[in-house]
């Protein structure tokens, strides 16, 4: 558990302090007014490519249950589409970098086998216990 939190905390920590240095690096080669004017259009971007993508991966999970099968992969690719629409509303490059690419088909497909391949070692590392309690006096 103290683990999981000091990954997030880390995460939580680097992320804007380097977001905050490639805001400042890149706004002093291209200028402040540019440097917020790009964030704002991807913020756009980030809101429309999200209820797009969002829309088709709905479509998708639609289709799978209505054919009678788990949406797995569509239940992926709409997690995918969730946190690089966060990404890129986020201000900031390397947010909008690796949000754009979660929104990409083609790029998410890369996402989502590498989240199975975690989930798969996480299954296959699992020990399954199974405790059966039947005092019935």
């Amino acid at each position: 558990m103290i683990s999981m939190f000091l990954k997030l905390f880390s995460i939580f920590l680097i992320i804007p302090v380097i977001e905050l240095y490639l805001l400042i690096k890149i706004g002093g080669v291209i200028g402040a007014l540019n440097t917020v004017l790009i964030i704002l259009i991807t913020a756009s971007l980030g809101a429309y490519l999200a209820k797009s993508q969002g829309l088709r991966v709905l479509r998708e999970i639609q289709e799978a249950t209505s054919r009678g099968y788990m949406p797995g992969n569509e239940l992926l690719h709409g997690f995918f589409v969730l946190v690089g629409s966060f990404a890129l509303i986020t201000p900031g490059f390397l947010t909008d970098i690796i949000g754009l690419s979660m929104l990409i088909p083609q790029i998410r497909e890369i996402y989502v086998e590498m989240a199975k391949g975690v989930i798969r070692k996480k299954i296959q590392n699992c020990q399954w216990q199974m405790r059966m309690y039947t005092d019935f006096r």
